[in-house]
């Protein structure tokens, strides 16, 4: 059996199919989570034929001593072991368990959580011999759209029906902590309970997770990207005299820049569609950023511009008596003249 993908090993759990071992690795926790809940699901393990251990001697010395004993009363017995990375190669522990994991025993599933992509990577014993009998699947944390697919699909899952600017907003507000986005779809759930149309803006996103209409915390962003020299300017003067940090607002500022100097760097070079999305980074909805391209300024203004970026930097961090508004303005007048 071998190294499988997340998507995969989806689509085997849901015919109720399961391996007699595997390896999760990867950052993502929350995913990690969710394939054992399922395997939980699917089995039905009792008190007597379910063990779950922390990766010390003692636990694991335990773990594969039940792992090797036919369930009670039943047809199988769930035996996990978290965090395995903390054993050190060559360890007479991590040696047991690629004994085990070479010849597990069928009416056994155990499944071990791997939370170090990094050493994963220099230390593919344990992985190597799960394999051959079970199932290894990574579970890197989702970035971009993999990400917003995800956002997507668990909101749909939930009655609700987000436009792209709404996943947009959710996934640059919290990351790609799935647990955190799970907590905060769900306040969006209890936020929109009462109407009929399940349909989630920008604004009910904004709502959810503690910002007022007005207050868009991407507004300078996209007064940037959409190249409205007065939006920004007007923003600027928002935030500061509303007491952001001079450092916080130029933050929010370089990144559109950057992204936008790519994107017209990458058009210019007759680069598709679809290949500066991939190129840039970008979510497939940003799109829009790619077709309106031509309308970003000339990359004379963008090198201007992260010169003044690099200046107003040091100046803030240095404590130089800049005026902030001055400053930042500044880099705006310079990108869009």
């Amino acid at each position: 059996m071998p190294k499988i993908s997340a998507e995969k090993l989806n689509a085997e759990l849901s015919k109720g199919t399961t391996a007699p071992v595997y390896l999760l690795t990867g950052e993502d926790l929350y995913r990690k989570d969710s394939v054992i809940k399922q395997l939980q699901t699917i089995l039905h393990p009792d008190d007597f034929n379910f063990f779950k251990a922390q990766p010390t001697s003692q636990d694991i010395n335990e773990a594969l001593a039940q792992a090797n004993t036919a369930p009670v009363f039943s047809d199988v017995r769930l035996i996990i072991i978290a965090g395995v990375d903390k054993l050190r190669k060559g360890s007479k522990e991590q040696l047991a368990l690629i004994k085990y994991a070479q010849n597990p025993l069928p009416t056994t599933t155990l499944v071990l959580t791997h939370n170090d992509a990094k050493k994963i990577k220099t230390d593919k014993t344990l992985a190597d011999a799960c394999a051959e009998t079970g199932r290894v699947v990574n579970f890197d944390e989702l970035k971009a759209d993999d990400l917003a697919a995800w956002v997507r699909q668990y909101m749909a899952a939930q009655g609700l029906k987000p436009n792209f600017d709404a996943v947009d907003l959710l996934c640059e507000s919290v990351g790609s902590d799935l647990h955190a986005l799970e907590n905060e779809v769900e306040k969006i759930s209890l936020f929109t309970a009462q109407r009929t149309d399940k349909t989630v803006t920008a604004q009910d996103v904004l709502a959810c997770i503690g910002f007022k209409k007005d207050e868009n915390p991407f507004e300078l962003s996209n007064a940037l990207t959409a190249c409205s020299k007065a939006r920004a300017l007007a923003q600027i003067d928002k935030l500061i005299d509303g007491g952001e940090e001079p450092v916080s607002v130029l933050a929010k500022m370089t990144y559109p820049i950057l992204k936008m100097a790519r994107i017209k760097r990458f058009a210019e070079a007759g680069m598709a569609q679809g290949d500066i999305l991939r190129a840039a980074g970008l979510m497939f909805w940003e799109s829009r950023l790619v077709q309106n391209a031509r309308n970003f300024p000339p990359q004379k203004n963008f090198a201007a511009a992260l010169n003044k970026l690099i200046d107003a930097d040091a100046g803030f961090k240095s404590g130089a008596n800049l005026d902030p508004k001055t400053a930042l303005k500044g880099i705006v007048l310079t990108l869009l003249k």
